[in-house]
């Protein structure tokens, strides 16, 4: 291999070829190639076996390659001499100054005990050192063969038991464990300013999809993402030779930079020749236990920066100094989740609207959270699926602060059931993914969860994490945040400088305003184009939603459970505070039905018509609704918005082309809650320099500056 790391190069290690830009982003989520490795099939469970420690205690065993998950002496006392010691981890995550970002990869996640290990000092170091409350831990980890819930809920209870200061991490990283399905999975430990990303899958893969630089013009300000310390814990060479494989460590020597270190459990001559290949300087150290010798290593740095612990990352050092205020233009589903990623990494917001947030397609009285599922041979690249799964988490850790301030919950858990009428995937794919994330219902089940009598339920799709998101409880959430500031504001002009973006506008109450901030991202659905000719001008979609409160008679026949079918229905009890925003009553039953696709048109009156079409896409669907639900409209109450949708379907997420500081985040079409947050992360990531949760490739098709934008729509 080359060395990546050129000697006359002292601040910066040379950059990673351009995305090219005819990635393939104009092909249907259920269709987008995985650029890698051919097609993935479903994960494979990890097979766990048992044996008895030196101290009596029942360990793991892989049961594919036959090797222990960690030491039979002591697995955190390994695990914390290993990585955190010899990657220098108090020393240097002390050193961090605010703002920064730590990144670690690890090669097998296993047991999750290395994170575990890490996660508590880095909550030590916290608690000891004030001026790391804005840094953060980012650790990314792989896993071929990831270890089902079950399973890694006996093991990890075994070391709440041997390792109490482990056992309220061990309960939080399980509550948020994700089902065993192929990508990246995000977990947000907020409280201690740590991202966790779990890349399901081939190793080489996963890390092959981490994005150095996807834009077409570098940022000075920007710094662009690398490993600082490497946790190489695969299985022993001689058990599992492809986490040592020289596709591997090309990928190691990709993604390091001048200081990063590695750190591992094995000597074998062929990780020794790897890392310095690589550009690594390699150390033999005492190894743990048993283990007579272990490596470290460091890619070195120049003879004036010898201490890795001086390098402070100078473009970290000036994140902290040139992005700390952003304004967001768009109070929408996608101002908001910006806002909140942005606030989350210490950033300073103001978040802007012509009228107020939520004023536009956003403001329904309920979402209902629920993805258009792919064959699982695809999902690893399927927008839809790691939108819904990151979503689902971001929504039920929201919950439990809607719960400490006293107020309506952001998510609904109802399930949810797909009659296939109008979808990508049959029952026979259905059964290739998790049960806890999609699974087919019997016939009788189905009636049961439903309430339906004579409805053909068969062929179906039941989806047990999804649920109703309540906007105006969400809305509520974000606005609390210290860091983020509503100001309604319509936007007139954006000029942009060498050093900061000047906002133009009008405010209703003090007329002309200009707000000056590092960065404004436009978050404005089918204005933003009118905001910036750069953005496309995307195809408009007006969908009207509607509801009306049933008797209690209807109500006993509706269905227990939100449906999907050729459109949706949901029933919903109205919360405090909902009637801000919609013709709703506190406490009353609704039946919500929706909703209307016109194309090119972007009034919001209510029609009722339009009311007409919703009803008989349910009673078509399922007619013994014909019954229950009333022909006369006329009371109905409705809300109508533009959805906003590319040629490709993809949302449009990124930085302008000739443009430093101008971003944007829109194009959600129908799915803005289930598909904004994780486009709100990786919109933070790349704005802070840091790996997003999503492929290159991935990116690629979000790009706002990709092929399929730049021919008009007819």
């Amino acid at each position: 291999m080359s060395n990546a790391f050129p000697k006359n190069s002292s601040t910066s290690a040379s950059l990673p070829d351009k995305q090219p830009d005819n990635q393939p982003d104009n092909q249907p989520d259920n269709q987008s190639p995985n650029i890698h490795s051919p097609q993935p099939s479903a994960i494979r469970p990890a097979k766990i076996d048992w044996q008895m420690d030196d101290t009596g205690n029942q360990v793991p065993v892989s049961g594919e390659f036959g090797d222990v998950y960690f030491s039979h002496a002591d697995g955190l006392a390994e695990s914390r001499h290993v990585f955190s010691a010899h990657n220098q981890l108090p020393k240097r995550l002390t050193n961090l100054v605010p703002h920064q970002c730590f990144s670690i990869a690890e090669l097998g996640l296993g047991t999750g005990l290395n994170l575990l290990a890490t996660w508590q000092l880095w909550r030590e170091l916290r608690d000891m050192h004030p001026h790391l409350a804005t840094a953060k831990l980012h650790f990314i980890t792989t896993e071929k063969h990831p270890i089902p819930l079950t399973d890694l809920t006996q093991i990890l209870a075994l070391w709440a038991q041997r390792a109490p200061e482990l056992s309220v991490l061990t309960a939080q990283f399980l509550a948020a464990y994700p089902p065993l399905i192929a990508g990246c999975h995000r977990l947000n430990f907020l409280d201690d300013n740590l991202t966790v990303d779990m890349w399901f899958g081939d190793a080489a893969d996963s890390l092959a999809k981490l994005a150095l630089d996807t834009s077409l013009q570098p940022v000075p300000y920007i710094p662009t993402p690398y490993i600082d310390a490497w946790y190489l814990d695969g299985f022993a060479p001689s058990c599992n030779s492809t986490l040592w494989a020289e596709n591997i460590f090309a990928q190691i020597q990709r993604l390091s930079y001048l200081g990063t270190t590695a750190a591992t459990y094995s000597c074998a001559g062929i990780v020794k020749r790897a890392l310095k290949d690589c550009g690594f300087e390699i150390k033999k150290v005492k190894g743990f236990g048993r283990k007579r010798e272990m490596l470290t290593a460091i890619v070195p740095m120049p003879t004036d920066l010898t201490d890795v612990n001086n390098n402070a990352h100078d473009h970290a050092n000036n994140r902290s100094a040139d992005s700390v205020h952003t304004v967001i233009i768009g109070a929408g589903v996608s101002g908001l989740l910006t806002a909140w990623s942005l606030a989350n990494r210490g950033i300073k917001v103001t978040l802007t609207d012509k009228s107020a947030p939520l004023a536009g397609a956003s403001g329904n009285p309920r979402a209902l959270l629920a993805p258009k599922m792919t064959p699982i041979h695809h999902v690893d690249e399927h927008l839809h699926s790691i939108g819904y799964l990151y979503s689902s988490r971001l929504y039920r850790q929201l919950n439990k602060e809607a719960a400490k301030q006293n107020t309506a919950p952001v998510l609904e858990l109802t399930g949810a059931l797909d009659l296939l009428i109008k979808a990508n995937i049959g029952t026979e794919q259905i059964a290739d993914y998790p049960d806890e994330m999609a699974t087919t219902l019997s016939l009788a089940q189905a009636q049961e969860t439903t309430g339906l009598k004579t409805q053909d339920l068969s062929e179906n799709l039941y989806l047990p994490q999804s649920g109703l998101v309540n906007p105006q409880a969400l809305k509520n959430i974000i606005l609390t945040h210290p860091l983020i500031r509503f100001q309604q504001l319509d936007v007139s002009s954006i000029n942009e400088m060498e050093s900061c973006v000047r906002v133009e506008g009008s405010n209703q109450d003090k007329g002309a305003m200009t707000i000056s901030a590092d960065n404004v991202v436009i978050c404005a659905a089918f204005e933003s184009h009118k905001l910036d000719r750069r953005i496309f001008d995307c195809r408009k979609i007006r969908g009207q939603l509607s509801w009306f409160t049933p008797t209690a008679a209807e109500l006993t026949n509706l269905p227990k459970v939100p449906l999907k079918y050729s459109g949706y229905c949901a029933a919903f009890t109205a919360q405090a505070g909902d009637n801000e925003l919609n013709g709703v009553v506190e406490g009353a039953a609704h039946l919500l039905l929706g909703a209307s696709f016109i194309r090119n048109d972007t009034s919001t009156d209510i029609r009722d018509e339009e009311h007409q079409i919703s009803r008989d896409k349910l009673v078509t669907a399922i007619p013994e609704m014909e019954s229950v639900i009333p022909a006369d409209s006329s009371l109905w109450q409705g809300r109508a918005g533009v959805r906003t949708q590319t040629p490709d379907y993809h949302p449009i997420v990124g930085r302008l082309a000739q443009s430093q500081r101008t971003w944007v985040m829109s194009a959600m079409g129908a799915k803005g809650y289930a598909l904004a947050p994780i486009c709100a992360e990786t919109l933070a990531d790349m704005m802070l320099g840091s790996f997003a949760p999503l492929s290159a490739a991935m990116l690629a098709r979000l790009s706002p500056n990709r092929i399929r934008l730049q021919t008009p729509l007819n």
